[in-house]
């Protein structure tokens, strides 16, 4: 059994069971990596993957237990890389980070900057998706850190640790009915228009639906988009009535909008930071994080690393105030 041949298989699941393509990704060929899978299935007396003719159609049960494994000997491997690298090149390396547009955009520019200023030698990568996309890189092992608000419980082998609250806020054009409603506000005055706003299961997408229907309402959404810059550019062209977060709203750049805070009939999401179980943090990673949430001091992060459960970790967080934005 060889460190490849179990890289191989994990990269194999995560493309899908397309061998073409995880060669193509780890710079190798296809008849390698098939022969290598092979060997390690006639090493172990199992199939790892079941085939039709020469595609893979599916993990067999022994495989998922395997790759599962395989992924944790990986994830170890990568640690201890990580430690002899940290005492060889302490201030040198790479950081991808996996988050959604409006984390990019309104939350992470200044604590980017300031980071970069700190450890110009680290290599920083960042990735746009969903939730789910986000949550799956960090779990893979293809990015450290998962910075979002939705889906990053769906993996248990994530560690999460909350950043801060966020509010929403209403976005309108000055000449709608609701600019004249900033202080009375109420879910049945936006029940009465059609709505633009996030995907749902993105930035916080269920807490609108929750408050709608606390109320006995049905929102008329009629546009979404992932991207909080879309949703306001189709609200100045009379599509609807937005709803984004609050930290979207950019007070230079949207003067011909009107912002109405909206915290008062939404329930206030909470962004987290996520990444793998058993990953070796080096400095420039813890810095990273408090930098992006500085109640989250390296001390913190280790004990929240070393508990058993999301459970234990949601429990050590419950007497923290988080801040809001």
């Amino acid at each position: 059994m060889k460190l490849q041949q179990l890289k191989y298989i994990v990269e194999v699941l995560n493309n899908n069971l397309n061998v073409s393509a995880t060669a193509e990704n780890l710079y190798t060929s296809q008849p390698g990596i098939s022969k290598q899978v092979r060997m390690l299935e006639d090493e172990l007396g199992v199939q790892i993957f079941g085939r039709s003719g020469k595609h893979l159609t599916h993990v067999t049960p022994a495989g998922k237990d395997i790759i599962n494994l395989a992924r944790e000997i990986h994830a170890k491997v990568e640690s201890i890389k990580a430690v002899a690298n940290e005492h060889t090149l302490p201030d040198q390396g790479k950081l991808n980070i996996a988050t959604t547009h409006t984390q990019a955009r309104y939350a992470l520019p200044q604590v980017i900057q300031g980071f970069m200023q700190k450890f110009p030698k680290v290599s920083l990568h960042m990735h746009q998706g969903t939730p789910t996309q986000i949550s799956e890189a960090a779990a893979r092992g293809d990015a450290d850190f998962a910075i979002a608000t939705e889906a990053l419980h769906l993996y248990s082998d994530l560690v999460m640790l909350p950043c801060y609250h966020w509010t929403r806020s209403i976005v309108v054009a000055k000449n709608h009915p609701l600019a004249k409603k900033i202080n009375t506000l109420t879910i049945e005055d936006i029940a009465k228009y059609p709505l633009i706003t996030y995907v749902f299961g993105f930035t916080g997408r269920s807490e609108l639906d929750k408050a709608f229907n606390k109320h006995g309402l049905e929102p008329h959404i009629v546009f979404t988009a992932t991207d909080a810059d879309v949703i306001k550019t189709y609200v100045r062209l009379g599509l609807g009535v937005g709803v984004v977060a609050s930290m979207a709203v950019d007070k230079m750049a949207d003067t011909d909008l009107v912002c109405i805070n909206a915290s008062h009939l939404f329930d206030a999401s909470t962004t987290k930071i996520g990444f793998r179980k058993g990953t070796f943090l080096r400095t420039y990673m813890y810095d990273f994080i408090e930098r992006f949430a500085p109640h989250l001091t390296k001390e913190l992060v280790e004990r929240a690393s070393l508990l058993r459960n999301q459970d234990e970790v949601d429990t050590l967080f419950s007497n923290i105030k988080l801040p809001q934005r």
